[in-house]
Parts: C-alpha cells; sequence; structure tokens
C-alpha cells in the first residue's frame, strides 16, 4: 500500500515522502480499514512541525485527527461491525494514551472502539471532516459550558470551521451568539449564517460592543480560539463569574516562542470578578471519556450533520502523490475549503 510518511520533525513538505508499505494486520479489538478520504488539518502539519500537543515517534506515517472507509477484515473478538461497513475512523490520539495509526495511507489498522458507522447517503468529503470539527462544536457548547436556550455565548474567530459549526448548533438550540471577527468583510456572511450579533474588532470595540449587546446581566459563557489580546478581551468582556473556554490560539499560528504564546490577563478582573479561564484539547477529552461517551457524542454529531443542522464544507480532492500541492492549499490565506486526501477504491461513492 501507499503510505505518507515523515522521516524526522521539520517542515511537512521537506520531511514527507511517498513510501510503499505492507498492508498491516488488525490484532485483538482492531478493524482493517481501507481509507477512501483523509483531511489535512493544520494540526496534522503542527504534528511533523513538532508544535502540537504531543510528539511522535519517526518515522510515522502523517495524519493524526480522522478519516473515512471501509473495513476490509475484523478480529474475531469484534461486535457491532461488520467487513464492507462504511466507517469514521475518529483517529485522534487520547492523552494519555497510545497513538492510533496515521491516516494518509491506503489502509490502517483502528480501534473497533474508534468506529462510527456512517451512512452512504453521507459524502467521503462530510464524512471524513465528522470527527473533529463538529465534535468540538458539539463538545464545547453542549459539555464544556452547557449552554442554554436564551443564554449569549460570545465567541472568538467566528468565521473558523468550528466557529461556522458553533453558530449552526447554537441556532439549532434556540442560544444568542456573539461573534468575534477580524474583517468588515466578514460581518454579512456570519449574519447570514445565523449569528445574531456581530462584533468586528478592526474597528468596533470588543468589550464596550459587548456591554451594549448584553447589557447588566452580560455575558457568562465565552469560546475563544484566538488567545493573545482578544482572548483577554474575551475574559475581561464576560459577566462576574462567567467561564471562557479556550481551544486555540490563532493569534500565535506561526509563533515558536513559547513566551509569546500566552493570554495576557488582568488579575484584578480575573480575582474579584471571580472569572474562569481553562482550555479544551479534543485529544484530552479523548484521554479521559469513558468510551461510552465518546461514542455517544459521535453518534450525536453523525445525526446532526445527516440531519442537516451541521453543514460541512465540501472539501477539495488531492491524490496522495500530490501532497505538496494539498499542503500548500491547506496553509494558503482564504483557500475557502479543507483539502483532503481521496483514495480511489474503485467503488461508485464520490458523486452521492
Amino acid at each position: 500500500m501507499r503510505a505518507l510518511v515523515a522521516g524526522k520533525v521539520g517542515e511537512p513538505t521537506d520531511v514527507l515522502r511517498l513510501e510503499s508499505r505492507p498492508v498491516p494486520t488488525p490484532e485483538a479489538g482492531q478493524a482493517l480499514v481501507r481509507v477512501k478520504a483523509t483531511p489535512i488539518h493544520a494540526s496534522d502539519l503542527h504534528v511533523l512541525r513538532g508544535r502540537y500537543g504531543f510528539s511522535l515517534e519517526f518515522p510515522a506515517v502523517g495524519g493524526h485527527m480522522e478519516c473515512v472507509g471501509r473495513i476490509e477484515a475484523l478480529c474475531p473478538d469484534a461486535e457491532g461491525l461488520k467487513v464492507g461497513e462504511r466507517v469514521v475512523v475518529a483517529a485522534i490520539p487520547a492523552i494519555p494514551g497510545p497513538h492510533p495509526a496515521g491516516t494518509w495511507q491506503e489502509y490502517l489498522v483502528a480501534d473497533t472502539r474508534r468506529l462510527l458507522p456512517v451512512p452512504d447517503d453521507l459524502s467521503d468529503s462530510s464524512a471524513c471532516q465528522l470527527a473533529v470539527n463538529p465534535l468540538t462544536a458539539l463538545l464545547l457548547v453542549t459539555r464544556e459550558l452547557d449552554v442554554q436556550p436564551g443564554e449569549w455565548l460570545l465567541q472568538t474567530a467566528a468565521g473558523s470551521t468550528v466557529g461556522r459549526l458553533v453558530i449552526q448548533l447554537s441556532r439549532h438550540l434556540g442560544i444568542r451568539t456573539i461573534n468575534v471577527v477580524r474583517r468588515r468583510g466578514a460581518v454579512e456572511e456570519i449574519k447570514s449564517l445565523g449569528g445574531d450579533e456581530v462584533i468586528c474588532t478592526e474597528d468596533e470595540d470588543l468589550l464596550q460592543r459587548v456591554a451594549e449587546i448584553a447589557g447588566s446581566a452580560g455575558v457568562r459563557k465565552a469560546i475563544d480560539c484566538v488567545a493573545g489580546p482578544v482572548g483577554a478581551q474575551v475574559s475581561q468582556a464576560l459577566a462576574p463569574g462567567g467561564e471562557v473556554v479556550v481551544f486555540g490560539a490563532l493569534s500565535t499560528h506561526r509563533q515558536t516562542d513559547p513566551a509569546a504564546l500566552t493570554i495576557p490577563l488582568q488579575a484584578r478582573s480575573v480575582i474579584y470578578e471571580t472569572k474562569t479561564v481553562r482550555g479544551f484539547w479534543l485529544n484530552r477529552w479523548f484521554g479521559t471519556a469513558p468510551p461510552a461517551e465518546s461514542q455517544r457524542a459521535l453518534s450525536e454529531v453523525r445525526s446532526l450533520v445527516a440531519e442537516d443542522v451541521l453543514s460541512i464544507p465540501q472539501g477539495e480532492p488531492f491524490p496522495l502523490e500530490r501532497f505538496t500541492e494539498a499542503i500548500s492549499f491547506a496553509e494558503a490565506p482564504a483557500h475557502g475549503a479543507k483539502p483532503l486526501f481521496a483514495f480511489d477504491d474503485g467503488r461508485d461513492e464520490d458523486d452521492r
């Protein structure tokens, strides 16, 4: 089989090579999956650069998040699954826990508890992106913050993939959103997606606008994936006793200096108003949630996507041998679509 393998830590286009490897054999509790499509996430590239929350043992197959494929073989003790079944593989490494196989290869073995059957009418593009961003949005809104209908939810980077999914989910649940964007040109787009209020930091004061929108009651729950000064302003904008969950640091996206990876919180605001700032990382959630809970959450996401409550933008497919082009596309500003490695397994599924 073909596999995209990194020989060492470094820039992905420098360290990745297309190799031929033996097809692996499933062991107890595992399934062999023939991969049909797998996305290229920014986190996948950060892992190869050595800038993420876990490190690899090299050489290593790239892709450490998710894919869709069909079960080619099962261990004898597998229950509830069958050969030929179409499944999503939640390949997010659990922290703490063992690292699953990389997804940038034609076949992989996976723990059967990490497999979620998906209907054939769900496109490969949507299915292979189901286990990371939609799951993150669901967990942040309903588990981490438990936002209730009618409550305000403040979020940064509203135009990001997770931000858009949060808007869709909040609208479905009756939650009101205040959405922060950097560019004035993004305001109308966010409103058209269902965002109730939009704050543009290009020409608006975040704290003043939040106070105007939420009134004296304020905002008690917020999601931040920018960090830096914007993340600090979100904390300041919270009502007393409010909480912000930080799950990303887009303001430091290309930063390598650990001292720059900060959120400059105001101590008076945090201490005297007893606000909470805490982190969320999907990998650690997978490492601590019981397997039954992770399966329930994935099943809930599958239903939300199948019912068109959550809409996943169509990805841009690339064959594995065009990986340098695919990575460049992934890192291009405003590329508009998630690049996917697509494998032809002889089945006509892409036109559904």
